[in-house]
């Protein structure tokens, strides 16, 4: 079984990554772990993770699992993957012209941790392997 963890924020419930993250599941046997980082502690970052798990997981028909942390998106994703084992991380953000993410080169960042990484955005750029 593969052990996914998508990352999301601002872009964590589009239909572009509920169709990646779909299509992933019905390939192979999938556990995910979606990670919201920069969320603040408050009840509407509680609201987004829970909205947002509910959907990822009608979509994939198997259990998500929330993750939310105040940390920067890198240090996030690298406190989850020294705490778990994942085979590959997704990243969901903003069209390239927006993201704050791709123009700090996070996804670059995050595959040096040694895990393949892959981009997802809401606009339907093609999907970016790193």
């Amino acid at each position: 079984m593969r052990h996914i963890l998508v990352v999301a924020n601002q872009s964590v419930a589009t239909p572009a990554l509920l169709e990646e993250i779909k299509r992933r599941s019905e390939a192979d046997a999938c556990e995910i772990s979606l990670l919201i980082p920069d969320a603040p502690d408050d009840r509407a970052s509680d609201w987004t993770l829970r909205y947002a798990v509910k959907l990822i997981s009608r979509s994939t028909g198997a259990p998500v699992r929330g993750l939310r942390s105040r940390r920067e998106a890198y240090d996030a994703v690298a406190d989850a993957l020294g705490m778990d084992d994942y085979d590959e991380v997704v990243i969901s953000t903003l069209p390239r012209a927006h993201s704050r993410w791709l123009h700090r080169s996070l996804p670059r960042k995050v595959a040096r941790l040694g895990v393949p990484v892959s981009v997802v955005t809401p606009d339907g750029e093609p999907l970016m392997h790193v």
